[in-house]
């Protein structure tokens, strides 16, 4: 038995039974005798027989498992939206499968194709930055499952979003910076096939008009946000022959890299760069300069979108809308963009 998995038949015939009273005993049917139901566990555990929960998911209809997709979970926002979607669906009975894209394309695609054959009664995501194709979200879709996105989503998927108000937040940046004094503001942001990162730019790019200020192609920048992309984003704006004043950063991770290139050419911040984040991720309260940032409300997102799949799993008949539920986010003001 050590070499091969124990299924409802071995317990059947070590006791003598059908494999239609195991099953039985197994669920604590009424029906079945408390001493043949302490014979079945009994023989079960000595088997080390574990329960084939796709093929009972498959029998019921439901597997009570939600899927989670998040572009990398060694983010403070994604991870905090995590546990907060589990916080709220284990008290419903549910239990998630997190996986992750690591912004791959590919792996996003083989994530939702997991989830599917595991049978998931949902599936909550926010998208790869390498995603343009919504033919897998479709498929989702198709097969009458609900699809929440949050943070990173599509409007041409018409299905159930909870994020932020990125233009506004931009906007909010950059005005900041504005009264800070800073005159020539660049914005290194993500690409802008994705919504909120498009939303970001336009709220950089108004804000700057707004203000008549230089609407210079070189201090708009597009990359991953990684840290390294960071670096390399704050190196080419201080090769510039009229370098930037103040750099307003899509995403926290990136923001530090930027910041290290910028304590490594000895280039004081803020009073000769300010520097302005967006996540809220933990170590921008401890690096020096303590990094401003924008505070995304990840637990907040996380409830919602948990509640809004239960709203949807309770629907007899799916009929996703785009319900969008945005937020408006907090500029966190610390000393690199505070000038004295």
């Amino acid at each position: 038995m050590a070499n091969k998995k124990t299924t409802l038949k071995d317990i059947a015939i070590a006791l003598n039974i059908s494999t239609a009273a195991v099953s039985k005993a197994l669920n604590d049917d009424s029906r079945i005798s408390i001493k043949t139901k302490e014979a079945v566990k009994k023989v079960a555990k000595e088997l080390n027989y574990q329960p084939n929960h796709l093929a009972s998911a498959l029998r019921k209809g439901k597997s009570n498992l939600v899927g989670v997709i998040v572009p990398r979970t060694n983010s403070n926002f994604f991870s905090s939206v995590i546990q907060n979607i589990e916080e709220v669906l284990n008290k419903k009975g549910y239990n998630i499968i997190i996986t992750q894209s690591n912004e791959s394309y590919k792996k996003e695609c083989s994530n939702i194709d997991t989830l599917l054959f595991t049978q998931v009664d949902g599936i909550i995501a926010s998208m790869a930055n390498e995603t343009t194709n919504l033919a897998y979200f479709e498929k989702v879709k198709s097969k009458g499952i609900p699809l929440i996105l949050f943070d990173r989503g599509e409007n041409d998927l018409n299905v159930d979003y909870i994020g932020i108000n990125d233009y506004d937040s931009s906007h909010m940046i950059v005005e900041h910076l504005i009264n800070q004094g800073c005159k020539r503001i660049a914005h290194i942001g993500g690409y802008r096939h994705t919504r909120i990162f498009n939303n970001r730019i336009r709220g950089y790019v108004d804000a700057i008009k707004k203000h008549q200020l230089p609407a210079d192609e070189q201090l708009l920048l597009e990359s991953n946000l990684t840290i390294e992309d960071g670096r390399e984003k704050m190196l080419e704006l201080l090769q510039l022959k009229n370098r930037p004043d103040a750099v307003y950063v899509a995403s926290d991770f990136a923001a530090l890299g930027a910041l290290q290139i910028l304590q490594e050419k000895n280039i004081q911040v803020p009073n000769e760069i300010a520097l302005v984040g967006f996540g809220n991720e933990p170590f921008t309260a401890m690096v020096t300069p303590a990094l401003s940032t924008i505070n995304q409300h990840s637990g907040e997102i996380g409830k919602m979108a948990a509640n809004t799949f239960l709203e949807l799993a309770d629907v007899a008949e799916l009929k996703q809308t785009l319900n969008k539920k945005i937020l408006q986010a907090e500029l966190i003001v610390r000393d690199s963009s505070k000038r004295k």
